[in-house]
């Protein structure tokens, strides 16, 4: 069947603007090739245009046989990684990335570019590494506002007056300036109960009870603000809100070939491969559980009952994730039963290694709670201790540790999978209720604010401390496809700017869990009949 006539232009038009003619055999093998991917043909037209500019061409007049040698060497790339050449593909997409490997980029505000650190970390920072926290989490956020069509002045409008601009005026720079003005800074608190917006160039006073946004305004959020500074010195807000979030590929497009998130940069030609094996996923499942108590036996009993249900499915998950807490009990210097929870990581081994299909087909994944067992309660948290996992491990060879928080990369896909009371603990520490203008969801409101601020956790470090040289580890930008959000409260599923967050819920005290299909970003908030 020929071709639309859209589509022949659309092709002869790309060639055009990267200086090659088709000749008619040419543009028909073109044709022919792109016909086999119908649903990304955009992409992988864009893919052999790449491949064939890499050529050593004699003319920029192409012919059938140009058109088909490039083809053949895309379609023999296609099948070296075809699912069906090794019957564990999902292994082979799955990629867990522990948050001590993620790589450090800062802002340099005068190249207006990212650089990465190169050199180790050191876990014990000076004075100078947390003050750099609080610099580089504006930083990131003002490159990211200066891009917003609301925020950036347009070049040639000589119409727009000084007042009518939305531009982001840095606090020092008020002083002298008339008319409504915006200013972004962090929200600080420099005296005893008042509190201040705080830029790179100075501080002001600010009134909080005024018109605000979703969100939890905690101490330390990033923050835009629009007011007017009176005769008196004061500035008068009108309204508060967070920085505008940036759209991913937007992000990504800008920042091409910088790993944000770990795991590698893939070129051009490996991503469109790799989605199209994403694609064909369609039986890959995540199994989502937190707070697994292995010192309850009523909770090590309900486990039994989710892997005995899974074991019978048609298709076994391809990954289970279990998060802390482990025990009952916060493993704290009062905590002495070290041994005993070690024999019960134990005997959740020999549980795993009697169900065959899952020890053989699904992998799983170890992440643990705040109370759990390790060096302190900073973030991020380091994997579980080897004492208490190893007797597990004898049965399960190939389970995973990581950190809190952790990423998973399965093929194209980014997820973030953090273990926190987050909830409970941004509601304490918010300093005014939030606006019920748009939801009175709390949870929504969490997710907003994490999204927003591109930061897992933005409590003040007095609530919740961050170890200084890895506060990046918890930063979500770009957005990531995923968050999954461990939290005690209600469980949770809710899609907010394209990006999938959800709660599992407490396993051991609302007997919830998830189930989470990669390949269409869909959750199954599921529980246990009581």
């Amino acid at each position: 069947m020929a071709a639309p006539s859209g589509s022949r232009k659309k092709v002869q038009r790309k060639f055009k603007l990267r200086g090659f003619t088709l000749k008619v055999d040419a543009l028909e093998e073109t044709l022919a090739y792109l016909a086999r991917f119908p649903d990304a043909e955009d992409g992988y037209l864009d893919l052999l245009i790449d491949d064939i500019d890499k050529q050593s061409l004699k003319s920029s007049i192409l012919d059938r046989e140009a058109i088909r040698r490039v083809v053949s060497l895309l379609l023999n790339a296609d099948a070296a990684v075809d699912p069906s050449a090794a019957s564990t593909s999902s292994s082979f997409a799955l990629r867990v990335i522990d948050a001590f490997v993620i790589p450090r980029f800062r802002y340099d505000p005068i190249k207006n570019v990212f650089y990465e650190h190169t050199g180790k970390l050191p876990i014990h920072g000076d004075a100078g590494d947390k003050a750099a926290l609080y610099r580089d989490r504006y930083q990131l956020l003002l490159q990211r506002i200066a891009r917003d069509k609301f925020f950036s002045k347009p070049v040639f409008d000589t119409k727009m007056t000084e007042s009518e601009s939305c531009e982001i005026t840095p606090i020092q720079s008020l002083i002298g300036c008339t008319g409504r003005r915006w200013i972004m800074g962090v929200i600080s608190q420099l005296e005893e109960g008042q509190f201040y917006l705080e830029d790179l160039s100075a501080a002001l006073f600010l009134n909080l009870y005024h018109k605000i946004t979703s969100g939890f305004f905690v101490e330390n959020t990033v923050v835009v603000v629009e007011g007017e500074l009176l005769s008196n010195g004061i500035f008068q807000v009108n309204t508060c809100g967070f920085p505008p979030l940036e759209d991913r590929e937007t992000s990504l497009a800008l920042h091409m070939g910088l790993d944000f998130f770990g795991g590698d940069v893939l070129s051009t030609e490996e991503n469109f491969r790799l989605l199209g094996l994403e694609k064909k996923a369609v039986n890959d499942m995540f199994v989502v559980l937190s707070d697994v108590w292995l010192d309850n036996e009523e909770t090590v009993e309900k486990l039994a009952v989710v892997f005995d249900g899974y074991e019978s499915v048609e298709v076994v998950p391809s990954l289970f994730i279990l998060m802390g807490n482990f025990c009952s009990r916060p493993c704290n210097l009062a905590f002495y039963s070290y041994s005993t929870l070690r024999m019960q990581f134990a005997k959740l081994g020999e549980m795993i290694a009697s169900h065959p299909r899952l020890r053989e087909q699904s992998r799983f994944l170890f992440i643990p709670g705040p109370d759990d067992a390790g060096p302190s309660k900073v973030l991020p948290r380091c994997a579980l201790p080897k004492y208490l996992t190893e007797e597990l491990q004898k049965h399960i060879p190939g389970a995973i540790f990581r950190s809190n928080p952790c990423r998973i990369k399965f093929y194209t896909q980014e997820i973030v999978i953090f273990r926190q009371d987050l909830l409970y603990r941004m509601r304490r520490s918010c300093l005014i209720p939030p606006s019920t203008a748009e939801t009175g969801d709390y949870f929504q409101h969490l997710v907003a604010t994490i999204t927003h601020q591109s930061h897992l956790c933005p409590l003040p470090l007095t609530v919740q401390p961050i170890i200084w040289n890895y506060d990046h580890c918890l930063r979500l930008y770009p957005t990531p496809h995923t968050i999954v959000l461990g939290d005690r409260s209600e469980q949770k599923a809710f899609k907010y700017t394209g990006i999938t967050c959800f709660n599992p819920g407490s396993f051991s005290n609302d007997n919830t869990f998830a189930a989470y299909r990669p390949c269409t970003q869909e959750v199954e908030l599921s529980a246990l009949e009581s």
